[in-house]
C-alpha cells in the first residue's frame, strides 16, 4: 500500500515537470476596433450651431441689403445718359425712359427698356449701364439713312436694314439717292420696307462694298429690273436681285474703263458687260487681277 502511494506521488512530481519544461509561445491577437456609426461620422461635417447662425446672419443681412437697394431711394434713377446719339434722337431718347426716374436702379427691368427704345425710328439698338448710384445710362446705336424711298408724293428716309425713319418733305435729304418705287405698298414709319424692295436698298447700303455707292443718284426698281442712275448720267443696269452682290462688283470694276458719254452699263448678264452699244472686252483682264 506504501508502494501504491510511492507510485502516485512520484507520478505527480514528473506531471509537474513536464507542464513546467512546455513554456506556451507569445502570440498577439488583434482586437477589432469598434465601428463608428454613420451618424457620427456624418457629424463631422455638419455645422456647429454657432457656425450655423453666423451662416444665417450672414445671408438676412444680404437680403436686407438687396431689399434696401431695391424697394428704397438709395439707389433712385436720378439722371439718364445717352451716349452715341445725335442731339435730337438723344432727347426723344430721354424722353421715352422718363418713365425710369424715381425707380430703383437695381429694380429696373433692361428688356422693358429696350423694347421702348427700340421702338423709336432711328434707333436701331440700344443697351443699358446702371452708373451708381443714381445715372441710368443708355448706349445708342442709330439706324443709318441710305436711301430716300419715293413713292407718288411720299418721301420716305430709309436705313440700310430697310426701316423707315422718318417721312421727308419734297427734296430735303439731297445727298442720299432716290430709290422709286411704283408699287401700292403703305410704307409706316418706324416699320420696314418690303421684301421687294430690300434689294434696291442693299444697292445704296454702305454695307454693299460698292466703290461709287457715293455716285448713286437715284435707284429704278421694278420685279425683274433693278437701274442705278449715277449723278454723272450713267446707268448702270443690274436686271433682276440675283447674285446682286458679284454684280455690284463687277460693275464697280469696270466703270473707271467706260467711254466718257455711254449712256448705259449693262452687269445683268455678268460674263458679258456691255457699256453703251459695245462689249467691255478687257473684262476677264479685270477680273483676274483683283489689285488693278
Amino acid at each position: 500500500m506504501a508502494a501504491n502511494s510511492h507510485t502516485v506521488a512520484t507520478g505527480g512530481r514528473a506531471g509537474r515537470g513536464a507542464r513546467s519544461r512546455a513554456r506556451p509561445e507569445s502570440v498577439v491577437v488583434p482586437f477589432p476596433r469598434p465601428a463608428v456609426s454613420g451618424r457620427l461620422a456624418l457629424g463631422r461635417f455638419v455645422p456647429s450651431g454657432r457656425t450655423f447662425l453666423r451662416l444665417v446672419l450672414v445671408l438676412a443681412a444680404a437680403a436686407g441689403c438687396w431689399w434696401v437697394a431695391r424697394e428704397t431711394s438709395l439707389f433712385a434713377t436720378r439722371a439718364i445718359d445717352v451716349e452715341g446719339a445725335p442731339p435730337p434722337l438723344a432727347r426723344a431718347v430721354e424722353q421715352a425712359l422718363v418713365s425710369a426716374l424715381g425707380e430703383s436702379l437695381v429694380a429696373l427691368d433692361f428688356s422693358a427698356l429696350e423694347r421702348t427704345v427700340e421702338a423709336l425710328p432711328a434707333v436701331a439698338a440700344v443697351r443699358f449701364d446702371r452708373a451708381y448710384p443714381g445715372t441710368l445710362r443708355a448706349l445708342i446705336t442709330p439706324e443709318r439713312p441710305v436711301a430716300v424711298v419715293r413713292q407718288g408724293q411720299a418721301s420716305l428716309l430709309v436705313s440700310e436694314r430697310g426701316r423707315v425713319i422718318a417721312s421727308l418733305v419734297r427734296g430735303a435729304r439731297r445727298d442720299l439717292p432716290r430709290v422709286w418705287f411704283a408699287a401700292e405698298e403703305p410704307f409706316a414709319v418706324g416699320g420696314f420696307v418690303s421684301e421687294t424692295i430690300k434689294p434696291a436698298i442693299g444697292a445704296v447700303s454702305p454695307h454693299a462694298g460698292v466703290a461709287f455707292k457715293a455716285w448713286v443718284l437715284s435707284v429704278r426698281f421694278s420685279e425683274d429690273e433693278l437701274t442705278l442712275r449715277l449723278r454723272r448720267g450713267l446707268e448702270v443696269r443690274l436686271g433682276n436681285a440675283e447674285d446682286l452682290a458679284l454684280k455690284l462688283a463687277v460693275a464697280a470694276r469696270i466703270l473707271p474703263l467706260v467711254e466718257p458719254g455711254s449712256a448705259y452699263l449693262d452687269v445683268s448678264v455678268v460674263e458679258r458687260p456691255v457699256a453703251g452699244a459695245g462689249f467691255v472686252s478687257s473684262l476677264g483682264a479685270i477680273l483676274s487681277n483683283p489689285q488693278r
